[in-house]
């Protein structure tokens, strides 16, 4: 006779439903197990077979027949090994089989026949909960992390022995029955108080605006002056958590292998800081066997990338496709898995090279450095669509000099792929690879032309904060009748006339001042 026991299996956050059955039957003493198995779980044979001889029961010299369904679904992990061993009892006459319906079992087991904890129990004990099934036996470390489901009565166990003799005596399950853990309580006190921060008001007042909304934040600003401080605490400034967010996080940290035990349900939403030189595979998850990374373990909660401009540019890129879908998608070839990823980035990053800009007492960079640092160290992010249309481009162009063995002109392109020329020339400039400002082009006499002497874009405004406050630095060094001509000439938009009528003296001294303030201002800024 056939006997079934239901476990499950994850795929990423989510869990799929998997039916172990086990036929015993005349023939050669064997013990098969089938149903497109990983290593780990044909592994499971020996431990099972030595569990079973360890807690006492003796299997008959029959042939034993395993099978994992559904067939077409590649089994990984470490918790098929306590549902094979009780579909094997049963099918043996050692369990009661109609005490192993309606029941989800987890657990892996050891040579000694005690059960181990798993990670993912709360994913799967979820996943029997959709399918109808609303009780669940786990390894007593992961009750706890069961119990946070509101509809699911959770047992926890300590060994093989136990289970089969709680299972024949159904009155005697119900003492190992798990408390539910799934009601909210008061936010509990943090180590961290955001009233720990004293000054900094605008900052203060940008960190609320943005954990009201949720929304990205940068920090700018001199060693100490309380970024760092300032993100840590953020967390605890946010709105608590629902359940079913609560829920959510608490999958993945189970996944991942990272849930307390003690805890069960998280309830505090998560931080996450990784170290700059943090990979882009630690950063999204993945691996031979996908894991969630940083960007889904921050879920619901802050993601902390200190010194921004340190991290690599391709593992900052990575994260713009969790930031648009809330998401991340990792492709295998056995298939591919999505975790959650809605996660408020908060990032910190020095001015300038050594950190003190613009204190100039301290700071020595000159404003190239600064531009450079800022400009340099950031991403360029190229649409979808100019990618598809530059790639469409490059694979008309090579097409083109098979045939016709000479280089295409952009209007045989464009009709080629039927896009405007002026679209093909964006989109290919778009894909180059980025050429630093302060790459030397020639150089003569000791004297270098660098590629920014050749280049001028007046509409670019990404450095017009930088600028302000160099211009303004140097003109807090003028004298305050300079600084006053300045302003009024160049800030206000008046002639020299209308400045002399004002203070009192005349054009040509207004055009001598005005000269010395600017040469004073070009010298500063130059050094």
């Amino acid at each position: 006779m056939v006997a079934k026991v239901y476990t499950g299996t994850t795929n990423g956050i989510e869990g799929i439903l998997v039916c172990v059955e086990a036929d015993i039957s005349d023939g050669l003493p064997m013990f098969d197990m089938v149903g497109y198995l990983g290593a780990e779980v044909k592994e499971a044979r020996e431990r099972v077979r030595t569990a079973l001889k360890n807690s006492g029961f003796r299997l008959p010299p029959s042939h034993i027949t395993v099978n994992l369904s559904p067939a077409d679904l590649r089994k990984q992990g470490n918790y098929f090994d306590l549902p094979i061993a009780l579909s094997v009892l049963a099918a043996a006459g050692f369990v009661r089989m109609d005490e192993l319906e309606n029941k989800i079992f987890i657990g892996e087991l050891g040579l000694d026949g005690k059960i181990h904890p798993v990670n993912g129990t709360l994913v799967l004990a979820e996943c029997g909960q959709k399918a109808g099934i609303k009780k669940a036996v786990v390894p007593k470390e992961n009750a706890k992390e069961a119990a946070c489901l509101q509809e699911t009565v959770v047992y926890g166990t300590k060994t093989l022995k136990e289970i089969v003799e709680l299972l024949n005596n159904p009155d005697r399950l119900e003492e190992n029955r798990q408390a539910v853990l799934y009601e909210t309580s008061d936010k509990e006190d943090d180590s961290l108080d955001y009233d720990e921060l004293y000054g900094q008001e605008r900052m203060k007042r940008a960190a609320m605006v943005a954990s009201a909304g949720f929304h990205n934040l940068l920090y700018i600003g001199q060693p100490g002056s309380g970024k760092s401080m300032s993100a840590k605490r953020i967390p605890t400034i946010m709105p608590e958590m629902t359940y079913k967010e609560q829920l959510e996080v608490t999958k993945i940290y189970s996944v991942a292998g990272l849930l307390d035990y003690k805890e069960g349900l998280i309830k505090k939403r998560p931080f996450r800081s990784p170290h700059h030189t943090i990979s882009a595979t630690a950063l999204a998850g993945g691996g031979r066997f996908p894991k969630p990374g940083e960007i889904s373990l921050a879920h619901h909660g802050v993601l902390f990338l200190d010194e921004l401009a340190e991290f690599k540019r391709d593992t900052l890129e990575i994260m713009r496709q969790p930031l648009e879908d809330g998401k991340v998608t990792i492709s295998r070839v056995n298939g591919s898995c999505s975790y959650p990823a809605e996660f408020m980035l908060v990032a910190a990053m020095n001015p300038c090279p050594c950190g003190y800009f613009p204190d100039r007492s301290r700071c020595r960079c000159s404003v190239g450095e600064i531009r450079r640092y800022l400009r340099d160290n950031s991403s360029i992010r190229v649409s979808r669509s100019l990618r598809d249309i530059a790639y469409k481009a490059i694979y008309a162009k090579e097409n083109y000099i098979k045939k016709n063995l000479k280089e295409p002109t952009i209007a045989e392109i464009a009709e080629e792929i039927g896009v405007e020329k002026k679209m093909i020339v964006y989109a290919l400039d778009a894909i180059q690879n980025p050429v630093s400002l302060f790459e030397p082009v020639y150089a003569e006499g000791g004297d270098t032309l660098y590629v920014m002497d050749q280049i001028s874009d007046k509409k670019n405004k990404e450095d017009y904060w930088l600028e302000n406050m160099s211009l303004q630095e140097a003109m807090n060094r003028l004298g305050e009748r300079e600084r006053h001509i300045i302003d009024m000439r160049f800030y206000e938009g008046k002639t020299q006339m209308e400045v002399a009528q004002e203070i009192g003296i005349s054009q040509a001294q207004v055009s001598r001042l005005e000269k010395t303030a600017l040469r004073n201002m070009r010298n500063y800024l130059r050094s």
